[in-house]
C-alpha cells in the first residue's frame, strides 16, 4: 500500500499538507524476525506497513503475549512513546519481511504547530489507534475464546495462513491445544 493511500485512510488531507507531511517520511525494509521496537525503551518514530506482517506482544515470565497483529496499511506505534515520549509497554516483531514507512515523532509533533490539517490528521490517529484499543479490551473482557477466533476468521482471515498458530493462539488468550479443538469444532 503506498503512502498517499495510508495517509488518506487515516484523514484525508489536501494536497499541500499531504506533500509537507511527505517529505518528513521516508522507506525502509527490514528482514522477517526483526524486533522494530522494544518494550521499555522510548521510540522516536512512528511507522506504517507498506508490506508484510507485525505483531505487538509483551513478555512474562514463561512466555511472549502477542496482543496485536499489524498489516499493509496499519501504523505501526507504541502509545506510549508517541504520546508520552516515554518507555513503550510493548515490543513489536516483524513476522515476514517489511517495507515501512518511518516518520520521526518530534518532526510529526513539529508539523502540528505549523498545519492545522496535519494537526487535525495526527488527532484522526491517535482516535482510531484508541478505538482499536478499545475494541480489543472489550473482546477479551465479554467474548469466549471461540467467539474471537470466529471474529478473527471474519475481519482478518488472512492472518491463519500468514502467522503462526502459536502467535493466534496467544492472541486469543488461549493455549496451542484450545485453538486446535476450536479449529476442529468449527470444521
Amino acid at each position: 500500500m503506498n503512502i498517499d493511500e495510508i495517509i488518506d485512510r487515516i484523514y484525508p488531507l489536501p494536497t499541500i499538507s499531504k506533500d509537507k507531511l511527505k517529505q518528513y517520511i521516508t522507506e525502509v525494509t527490514h528482514p522477517k524476525g526483526l524486533v522494530l521496537m522494544e518494550a521499555d525503551k522510548v521510540v522516536p518514530h512512528i511507522y506504517f506497513l507498506k508490506k508484510g506482517i507485525v505483531r505487538a506482544f509483551t513478555s512474562s515470565e514463561n512466555n511472549d503475549i502477542t496482543f496485536w497483529f499489524g498489516l499493509e496499511g496499519e501504523p505501526v506505534v507504541s502509545m506510549k512513546s508517541y504520546v508520552e515520549e516515554k518507555p513503550g509497554y510493548e515490543s513489536i516483531e516483524l513476522l515476514e519481511d517489511c517495507e515501512l514507512y518511518r516518520l520521526e515523532t518530534s518532526t510529526l509533533k513539529a508539523l502540528f504547530n505549523e498545519d492545522i490539517h496535519i494537526a487535525n490528521w495526527g488527532r484522526k490517529f491517535a482516535e482510531r489507534e484508541l478505538i482499536k484499543t478499545e475494541e480489543l479490551i472489550i473482546s477479551r473482557q465479554y467474548k469466549t475464546a471461540l467467539e474471537r477466533y470466529k471474529d478473527l476468521l471474519r475481519d482478518k482471515p488472512y492472518l491463519i495462513q500468514r502467522v503462526q498458530l502459536g502467535h493466534i493462539a496467544s492472541y486469543l488468550g488461549i493455549t496451542q491445544v484450545s485453538l486446535s479443538r476450536i479449529r476442529a469444532e468449527i470444521r
